[in-house]
């Protein structure tokens, strides 16, 4: 999946508490578009085959080790060829007090250095999760999202149902709301996706008849939330009496977001019907059902039915998410 996002320096050095060693330009001008970071290895011995450009470098203990067995003149022409190829920037782990021809190798390439206490390994790790969120593939949807007992809960359908409504009512239950009417969903792993609020719109709701209100202003810092995993989806729709509804729980739906099955609920909205406690129960029940249990399948068993016949459907559904 391309990836066309990045993140600037000053963003990382804030982020990691990185101490700046030489800035040639504007840390905020300096753009890193690589997911992942360079240990230079081979690089080192001057093998360049596979050498992605885009990437941080970060020197540890075993890199300054090896630049050490090498002459002063050699050290400085290593390093002055792998900085000629212009990462974004190089970090040093453990606080090791930089070489002389690694500062003369940064200032004639213009090169950022940096530097921090952290380990190797905690800096490489700390680095990537970062950056994972940040560059991660992501689009921006019609929608809310809410966290509901600690389930992250994306409410879509038309305009007008009532979503931002429901919204309020599980709020003012002391559920916590991330994102109205525009959700930003990050893909931030093979197997997660998160979501947040445009920064322009953050916690702000519309309501009609009322219009905007700031939930944050009006519930309090504990009724709302920068982002939250999406666990489920919920499709709310104007009931439809030609429908027939799913009314025992043993079938599955759900949808692809950014490549990842999220399980679907479809629930009909009629006056009447508290959406609020039924999204409240669908988050509880899709947690059980994560824990491995279905209170559907228990009934039929209860009823002496063989649940080993019943075989569970996987139906897809386009929500044009």
């Amino acid at each position: 999946m391309a990836n066309n996002f990045n993140v600037q320096l000053s963003k990382v050095i804030k982020e990691l508490s990185l101490e700046v060693l030489h800035m040639p330009y504007d840390a905020e001008k300096v753009l890193i578009s690589s997911m992942d970071v360079n240990r230079p290895g081979l690089e080192l011995n001057r093998f360049y085959d596979y050498y992605d450009s885009r990437r941080i470098i970060i020197f540890g203990n075993a890199e300054t080790a090896f630049l050490k067995s090498l002459s002063p003149k050699e050290r400085y022409d290593v390093l002055d060829e792998i900085f000629s190829k212009k990462p974004p920037a190089a970090i040093i782990a453990r606080n090791i007090e930089p070489m002389s021809e690694l500062m003369d190798a940064v200032k004639k390439d213009e090169i950022p250095l940096l530097r921090t206490p952290e380990t190797t390994s905690s800096l490489v790790a700390s680095l990537v999760a970062y950056m994972n969120v940040e560059l991660a593939p992501r689009i921006t949807r019609h929608g809310v999202l809410v966290e509901v007992y600690g389930e992250g809960i994306l409410l879509v359908g038309d305009s007008g149902v009532g979503k931002s409504e429901t919204a309020i009512e599980l709020i003012k239950r002391g559920h916590r709301l991330i994102a109205d009417d525009a959700v930003e969903i990050r893909r931030v792993s093979a197997r997660s996706l998160v979501g947040q609020a445009p920064k322009n719109i953050r916690h702000f709701i519309e309501l009609r008849g009322i219009g905007i209100i700031n939930a944050r202003r009006i519930f309090g810092m504990g009724a709302v939330k920068l982002t939250e995993k999406i666990d489920m989806v919920i499709n709310l729709e104007i009931w439809d009496n030609q429908k027939v509804y799913d009314r025992m729980g043993i079938d599955s739906e759900y949808t692809e977001i950014l490549g990842i099955k999220v399980p679907v609920l479809t629930i009909p909205v009629k006056p009447g019907r508290n959406l609020a406690i039924i999204i409240e129960v669908a988050a509880m029940n899709n947690r059980q059902k994560k824990m491995g249990y279905n209170a559907a399948q228990e009934l039929m068993q209860n009823l002496g039915m063989d649940i080993s016949t019943l075989q569970e459907q996987e139906k897809k559904l386009d929500l044009g998410i």
